[in-house]
């Protein structure tokens, strides 16, 4: 099993169509290289070709084939990696052209998610999307399902199972989706519990890379995974995080976003995406370091459109501040802020502007507490923004103010202390 320690020589190809401009162009084949090293594959050459429309048998033009099937010879590359997703009859067709396994970019991404799942229904998740994926294609791939062992586009769960038949991967995968929806209904009553205590929850949203992890970590004081990598974060994490005013929230770490992200895997990261349903704030975090960081944005949104959240309110987190582009103008002019995740003045700074947000969406309060409430007082401190506490010598009370959540327990509790 050398091949998984070998770095695998890869040929990029992407075809330009008029629905996408130069710039446009240059930074998707630039994610697919990102996204190739990330699945410890070096990237040795780009070819790239314009088009006015994919070509239906080949996807590029057959005299580009014919000089990528030389290009392949001479570098001798171990596979090419194609911008798109290739159709089943795409894909066999090169396959017979070129002497180099084929991925797309799919099968790329789905590869670095299969390393990437940690948990049990991550790791389920991802096999179910590779499996769907693989069932069209399953025809024709006989030889080239011999020369698959190891390497990009053929781990994780789903690669023992490549020459099965069909109905066994259609039974793999009734058998995946009944273990994941007792998973879903775990999670659904562990939700309903939180509700339920009335956390208030944030989920922490944003393109792939933006700093997602690192930003839940320092706020949080979390083991979550981070790396300057794409997808580093496959499973959902939820943590306390505590509020400058002794308000405890919650907050979770989220699957990166990535635009043309497989239908199938959308699909499958549903459940996990549900959480960022269930929250109450989205903290969107851009990289305001990415040339491209506008476009990241508008990825993420047309994602959340999807998943059916833009009613969430939305704090947009402008992050990596140090090293922000020349060209960087926000997008936004409503609730956002500039940080560095690694600077703790900056994450104090959010801290407080997310209290401000929270306070926007919460109802005031004024109390007289008497002095031997002491547990009433501490719920105060932490299931409330309090904004001003003081001891009257007089009547032996404490004078309270602060916001609380609309439908919290507290608040039918403060009810007969009100002034």
């Amino acid at each position: 099993m050398e091949q998984e320690n070998s770095v695998e020589r890869a040929i990029l190809v992407g075809c330009q169509t008029p629905a996408l401009d130069d710039v446009r162009f240059q930074y998707s084949l630039e994610e697919l290289s990102s996204l190739t090293e990330t699945a410890k594959g070096e990237v040795i050459m780009t070819v790239s070709q314009k088009r006015d429309r994919i070509h239906p048998a080949l996807y590029i033009g057959k005299g580009k084939v014919e000089e990528l099937k030389a290009l392949v010879e001479e570098v001798e590359a171990d596979l090419v990696i194609f911008n798109d997703e290739l159709s089943p009859s795409q894909k066999r067709n090169l396959a017979s052209e070129l002497d180099a396994r084929i991925i797309d970019r799919t099968q790329l991404i789905l590869d670095i998610f299969a390393q990437r799942a940690r948990s049990k229904e991550g790791k389920l998740q991802v096999e179910l999307a590779q499996l769907q994926y693989l069932l069209p294609r399953l025809a024709g791939q006989g030889t080239a399902l011999s020369r698959l062992g190891a390497g990009i586009g053929t781990r994780g769960p789903g690669e023992t199972k490549l020459e099965a038949d069909r109905r066994h991967i259609r039974r793999r995968i009734d058998d995946i989706k009944g273990q994941l929806s007792v998973i879903v209904q775990h999670r659904d009553r562990y939700r309903e519990r939180r509700k339920k205590n009335k956390s208030f929850q944030i989920a922490i949203v944003g393109y792939t890379n933006a700093g997602k992890s690192t930003l839940f970590n320092r706020l949080s004081e979390a083991e979550s995974y981070e790396e300057n990598q794409l997808f580093a974060t496959l499973d959902p994490m939820t943590r306390k995080l505590i509020l400058p005013s002794g308000f405890q929230t919650l907050i979770t770490d989220t699957v990166g976003f990535i635009q043309d992200l497989p239908t199938s895997l959308i699909a499958a990261f549903r459940s996990t995406l549900e959480e960022v349903k269930e929250a109450d704030l989205l903290l969107h975090v851009v990289d305001m370091s990415n040339a491209d960081y506008f476009q990241h944005e508008k990825t993420v949104n047309k994602l959340l459109e999807d998943l059916e959240v833009k009613e969430v309110p939305q704090l947009v987190v402008y992050n990596k501040r140090d090293i922000k582009h020349p060209d960087f103008v926000p997008t936004t002019n409503t609730d956002m802020i500039f940080i560095s995740a690694h600077d703790e003045e900056d994450r104090n700074e959010l801290k407080r502007k997310l209290e401000n947000v929270m306070i926007e969406l919460m109802e005031p309060y004024q109390v007289s507490i008497p002095s031997n409430e002491g547990k009433l007082l501490s719920q105060l401190k932490n299931e409330t923004i309090l904004r001003e506490l003081v001891f009257d010598e007089e009547s032996q009370t404490y004078q309270c103010r602060g916001f609380s959540l609309k439908d919290h327990q507290i608040s039918g509790q403060l009810q007969k202390y009100k002034k």
